[in-house]
């Protein structure tokens, strides 16, 4: 594979960048486990104080990091300044809540002293990051934060087509006076999992990214007995039950599905309408998508991003294609989009038999799944009948009732009259096959320790 950077709104190549070879790999690593060693005993307070400035750096710069986001996969320049922002609120977060978050835990124990028996949480190395191109800070940093917080080192395999995204982390930390071999982003091939995973100095791997990547990291990783964490596909379900508020509901479908151009693995992509409020959502939802405005991701006034590029489009197109052959309604909706760039036009599919392809497929872009429920019960019926469970969205005026339908899906989130969503101080995971384990929060900062158990205890007692 080849790491460069391409306008998806031009599609210039803008610069290349060489594959990393096996012995600047080994070299790497290396760096990283010199890091470790003095980073784990780092005080918890000092690896804060890092966290703390890499987070106003960012702030500082937060126009020149955005921009390039919107150069290297055409996201919208409002959205890209938010992914900046949201970074370095997760830096902050792990800046002032980790201290706390990696204290001793005491456990009660019969026989012995409040502070007898404890849980100690212990970094286990350099951890290997392998993250994808969709919110190219957002990502690394998710991983970063709470695994530098936990004095683990991280070593980055970056999606090919955002390398100026990963080196653009890799100088924040440069600046924020990370030592070297603390963050290191490795311009490294597919194959070269295999070597990093292999090395003993490496503990574990977290991969965001595909099925097929997640399954083939996954494998290597357990033939080598390490630790790895899963954040996969999705397609979101996005209930409107019918004492819900429609207009809002279509308002917020319109956001939940478009934003990032449809390229997210939380997008509202399966909207789930019982009948006796079908026709009004249905009317609301394409008059909403009609409005969206396609151009360039750099002028405030663009609403529809180009995706992330030609072949992310033309993968998208033949999607719908086979949706097509399979007896599936495909509808277009709003005006033409821009013959320059990689566009797709909003496409709205029904008529979609649940044992489909076309059902079990996450389309990422603005392609969206609709389907009419006869009540509550068959809107989860449908909304469980996919093989993803990542988030999902309830819409009802009676929020104890959506709450109930909440705990009725099989998936890792819920939001309740808003599409699933994103924030630093909020966990993140789902199951089934959009993977497992969890990032953000404690859950996401304890996903690479060791919580090892030390017990005081009178040598004449032991057993």
């Amino acid at each position: 594979m080849g790491y460069a950077t391409t306008n998806p709104y031009t599609g210039e190549v803008v610069a290349t960048f060489p594959t990393a070879t096996s012995e600047e790999i080994d070299a790497a690593i290396a760096r990283a486990d010199s890091a470790f060693q003095d980073w784990k005993t780092t005080p918890v307070r000092d690896r804060a104080g890092l966290l703390q400035k890499a987070a106003d750096l960012l702030r500082g710069d937060s126009r020149r990091y955005a921009e390039i986001l919107t150069l290297e996969m055409g996201k919208l320049i409002g959205e890209a300044e938010a992914e900046v922002e949201l970074s370095a609120a997760m830096f902050e977060y792990y800046a002032r809540a980790s201290e706390q978050l990696l204290a001793p835990r005491y456990l009660p124990v019969r026989g012995l002293g409040d502070t007898d028996a404890a849980l100690v949480d212990e970094p286990m190395g350099v951890i290997f990051t392998v993250e994808p191109w969709n919110f190219p800070y957002y990502q690394i940093v998710r991983t970063l934060a709470p695994q530098l917080a936990a004095g683990n080192v991280v070593l980055l395999k970056h999606a090919s087509n955002v390398p100026q995204s990963a080196a653009a982390i890799e100088e924040l930390m440069r600046r924020a006076g990370a030592p070297e071999g603390l963050f290191t982003n490795i311009y490294a091939s597919h194959e070269a999992s295999e070597q990093i995973l292999a090395d003993p100095r490496v503990r574990g791997v977290a991969l965001t990214g595909s099925e097929e990547a997640g399954a083939s990291i996954a494998s290597i990783a357990a033939r080598n007995l390490k630790k790895s964490t899963l954040e996969l596909g999705g397609a979101d379900a996005f209930i409107v039950l019918e004492d819900a508020d429609v207009e809002k509901a279509a308002r917020w479908a319109v956001i939940g599905r478009h934003w990032n151009g449809g390229q997210v693995c939380v997008n509202s992509k399966r909207l789930i309408v019982v009948d006796a409020v079908y026709d009004r959502f249905l009317e609301a939802y394409k008059k909403g998508v009609a409005a969206l405005a396609a151009g360039d991701p750099m002028d405030p006034a663009t609403t529809l991003a180009p995706l992330s590029s030609q072949k992310a489009a033309d993968d998208l197109a033949r999607l719908v294609l086979r949706a097509a052959e399979e007896g599936v309604t495909v509808e277009e909706i709003g005006a033409p989009v821009p013959e320059r760039g990689a566009f797709v036009r909003p496409t709205l599919l029904t008529d979609i038999p649940l044992g489909s392809d076309t059902a079990k497929t996450e389309f990422f872009g603005p392609v969206t799944q609709l389907y009419r429920a006869v009540d509550e019960d068959d809107a989860v019926r449908i909304a469980n009948a996919s093989p993803f469970g990542l988030g999902g969205s309830v819409f009802s005026n009676d929020v104890a009732r959506a709450q109930r339908v909440a705990r009725r899906l099989d998936t890792g989130m819920v939001y309740i009259n808003q599409p699933t969503g994103v924030k630093a101080d909020l966990p993140f995971g789902g199951v089934k096959r959009s993977g497992y384990g969890h990032e953000l929060t404690d859950l996401g900062l304890k996903e690479f320790v060791n919580e090892k158990l030390v017990v005081v205890r009178d040598i004449d007692d032991a057993f």
